[in-house]
């Protein structure tokens, strides 16, 4: 289904079944070596809790995220917000997270990526050299398992031909495809080659109300980072009535750039290679009363 789809978007894609390599390892270096067993999908919070103002009180922990999707000490991947509680300001979470269990303290590989006070540029840094805790705030789709190798679907594009980014294409296929049956996916994803535009939050809060997709774009910073990106996706391919973010892609590199993935900006000379699994399970954690539409791209 994917191949089929990809080719229509790309100049040339192959998909295929394959062991999961080693995530401990180089360009990775997560906390766990694959993405394999019980995978399952936690959508917490959500956009309303950011815009229109933000609720600064909506603060959670993916150690008891870990326990509400029944699988204490998974390893968790995804795109957030961090706390700025935690932070002090306002800043896009990559969570990398090994939870903690009853024989094992967490382990926090997240990165944070925040406009940088000195050049108005990107900061990026490990969460773990200045917090201890495993926080986030506001909202956060994460794709959790139990960390283990395994069989993954390894998804390679090169030369993107179509309008749609690469984790849009990947959903709207699934879409098209399965139709009314939801399907979800998660995993990581390199931009081995080009450049992409990747947005990063403002550190402070907007004090006036962002009720526009207009007003969220002029209030993000939007930056164009090069690769080699590594990304960590959630898709589901159809909201079935849970008010999902259907999709929702963050990004880290080892040369100080990431931020939350829109579109690489190379279209001839980007290269995709990603590892990904259909998920079991969908938990919808927190979800807003009063809902809306806006800056969900």
């Amino acid at each position: 289904v994917l191949q089929k789809g990809l080719k229509e978007n790309f100049a040339d894609a192959q998909v295929s079944v394959v062991d999961c390599p080693d995530l401990t390892q180089e360009p990775f270096n997560f906390p766990a070596k694959g993405i394999c067993g019980k995978p399952r999908i936690a959508d917490v919070g959500g956009v309303p809790y950011l815009i229109p103002l933000v609720q600064k009180e909506k603060v959670y922990d993916l150690n008891t995220v870990a326990k509400d999707i029944e699988l204490p000490g998974a390893f968790i991947l995804g795109a957030g917000a961090a706390s700025s509680k935690i932070l002090g300001v306002n800043a896009e979470l990559i969570p990398i997270v090994q939870t903690k269990s009853e024989k094992k303290p967490a382990v926090n590989g997240s990165y944070i990526a925040q406009i940088n006070p000195a050049d108005k540029g990107c900061l990026l840094e490990k969460y773990s050299s200045k917090y201890t805790d495993c926080e986030f705030g506001l909202l956060a789709n994460l794709y959790a398992s139990e960390g283990q190798p395994g069989k993954v679907i390894e998804v390679k594009a090169n030369g993107r031909t179509g309008e749609l980014n690469f984790v849009s294409c990947l959903r709207q296929i699934l879409e098209k495809h399965y139709g009314e049956k939801p399907v979800g996916m998660g995993g990581t994803f390199i931009i081995q080659k080009g450049k992409a535009k990747i947005h990063i939050m403002p550190p402070e809060f907007s004090a006036c109300p962002l009720n526009t997709d207009e007003d969220v774009n002029n209030w993000l910073k939007f930056f164009e980072m090069k690769a080699p990106l590594i990304c960590q996706p959630v898709i589901v391919s159809r909201d079935p009535g849970f008010d999902l973010r259907v999709e929702h892609t963050h990004c880290f590199s080892h040369h100080g750039e990431g931020g939350h993935y829109h579109q690489d900006t190379s279209p001839d000379s980007v290269q995709y290679l990603g590892y990904l699994l259909p998920a079991e399970l969908l938990f919808r954690i927190d979800r807003p009363q009063e809902t809306h539409l806006v800056g969900r791209d």
